[in-house]
């Protein structure tokens, strides 16, 4: 997703993803708060102009942005500045165009003015990140569109010096290793409940396992190693659903705590 910029000296990215469903099923995946929370990151919506999009990627963690165009269920946009000290004002634009045959194109596009490269990095980084959320937006749609699931996120930290072996110490001590796209896989003894279908396994230099989970509850797993700040972060985001997905996260989730505090324990703050 290189940095692009205009003439009128804009800089923008963007990404897009074919899904299926109609514009109006896309609309409620992608512009309401327990939507996006079906497949993105908790998050609260104030369905109108004006209104607040609240995200939450973790503790500390939250990003908040105003709704400045509100047109269901083609186009919202919103305006947002929690990049950092001195991050220019950053203009998020999504839409929906329904394809022929039950698809639609969702389009995500970040704009910002600057006169310098400054931030330009950090946005080319968002392209893998998107490539992953866009996955699992596709999976949701398939497979679970129109519920609204739970979300889970948990995170360790590696002491291996790399992703890559950090991401074969996780995927050892899940019993996991080694899996291909299509394969069933179980969690081991003594590992949190996670049963299910690989639908996509990462390359070595950017590790990521997709699931369709039977348990402990119908739904999704994205597992994957992210280098940041010289370590080496283990986020597992499970998005849950079925009759009563808030009761299975409520179970399952002090016991994934346990298990990453004991296995790839954060450091201490």
């Amino acid at each position: 997703m290189p940095v692009k910029k205009d003439e009128t000296g804009r800089r923008f990215v963007e990404a897009e993803v074919e899904v299926p469903g109609t514009p109006e099923e896309v609309w409620q995946a992608i512009a309401t708060g327990p939507g996006i929370t079906s497949w993105f990151v908790p998050t609260r919506v104030e369905e109108r102009v004006g209104g607040a999009v609240t995200a939450n990627f973790g503790p500390g963690m939250e990003s908040l942005a105003t709704i400045t165009a509100w047109d269901p269920p083609r186009r919202f946009a919103a305006d947002s500045n929690d990049m950092g000290p001195g991050s220019p004002t950053i203009a998020t634009e999504w839409t929906v165009e329904a394809k022929a045959g039950g698809t639609c194109i969702v389009r995500v596009v970040h704009a910002w003015f600057a006169e310098t490269d400054d931030w330009d990095a950090q946005f080319e980084g968002h392209e893998h990140g998107w490539r992953a959320f866009f996955r699992i937006l596709r999976l949701y749609l398939a497979h679970f569109r129109g519920q609204h699931g739970v979300n889970v996120q948990l995170m360790g930290v590696g002491s291996e010096p790399t992703a890559r072996e950090a991401w074969v110490a996780l995927t050892e001590q899940l019993g996991i290793a080694g899996a291909g796209p299509g394969q069933r896989v179980q969690s081991a003894a003594g590992a949190p409940a996670l049963a299910g279908q690989v639908e996509r396994v990462g390359p070595d230099d950017h590790p990521e396992l997709l699931l369709r989970l039977d348990a402990p509850a119908p739904g999704i797993a994205h597992l994957f190693a992210l280098p940041m700040g010289g370590q080496i972060f283990l986020p597992i985001r499970l998005y849950l659903f079925g009759d009563r997905p808030a009761a299975v996260a409520a179970r399952e989730e002090p016991a994934w705590q346990a298990w990453m505090a004991r296995h790839f324990p954060m450091p201490a703050s």
